[in-house]
């Protein structure tokens, strides 16, 4: 599943697009390559108004499994999610493009070529509906943890629409080109 995106879109641009009004994140530089656990923008409601910070990416793993924070969600219906699907916790997570790994490898570099989506050949600015929560443990590399607490943010997934499914067929994330203040503000709004 999608393990890594991009946001190259103006700090201007993105405060416009998703109406935030209190900004957290210093000077944005354009993010071409966003990974597990690497810090990225989000968008969060804050009282009646919006706010952008910088979270990690990757939410808590489930407590019995102590594995790997979780960058993907697609069952919303387990217990462990269902708490932070409320519109307090909902987030809208900017990006320009997603990409996957071909399920293939190349015949010439026998490794799997990494492939792009975006909504467009421009790479418009979108968001993915995402879901955050503050993480009190260590973050960051084996070698160098960074101590908690931090905000931590994951997005949701669902099946794959005919664009996707030919590269990954189990999932695709949840795209909001339209939807974004529905998803933020509404009480039960699961994606499938």
């Amino acid at each position: 599943m999608c393990n890594l995106y991009s946001i190259t879109t103006n700090q201007a641009a993105i405060l416009n697009l998703f109406r935030v009004v209190n900004r957290y994140v210093g000077n944005l530089a354009p993010m071409p390559g966003v990974f597990p656990n690497y810090p990225a923008p989000v968008v969060r409601n804050a009282g009646d108004d919006r706010e952008m910070m910088m979270m990690r990416w990757g939410m808590p793993p489930l407590p019995r499994t102590g594995g790997a924070p979780v960058t993907n969600i697609r069952n919303t219906s387990s217990p462990h999610w269902r708490g932070w699907l409320q519109p307090e916790n909902r987030c809208l997570v900017p990006f320009n493009s997603f990409a996957e790994y071909a399920p293939e490898p190349n015949p010439e570099t026998k490794k799997k070529d990494v492939v792009w989506f975006a909504l467009g050949d421009d790479r418009p600015l979108t968001a993915f509906a995402g879901i955050w929560t503050e993480f009190k443990g260590d973050r960051g590399t084996k070698s160098k943890p960074v101590p908690g607490p931090h905000l931590v943010y994951g997005f949701l997934t669902t099946s794959p629409n005919a664009v996707i499914e030919p590269i990954h067929e189990k999932a695709m994330p949840v795209i909001l080109p339209v939807l974004r203040q529905l998803w933020l503000l509404r009480g039960n709004c699961q994606p499938a």
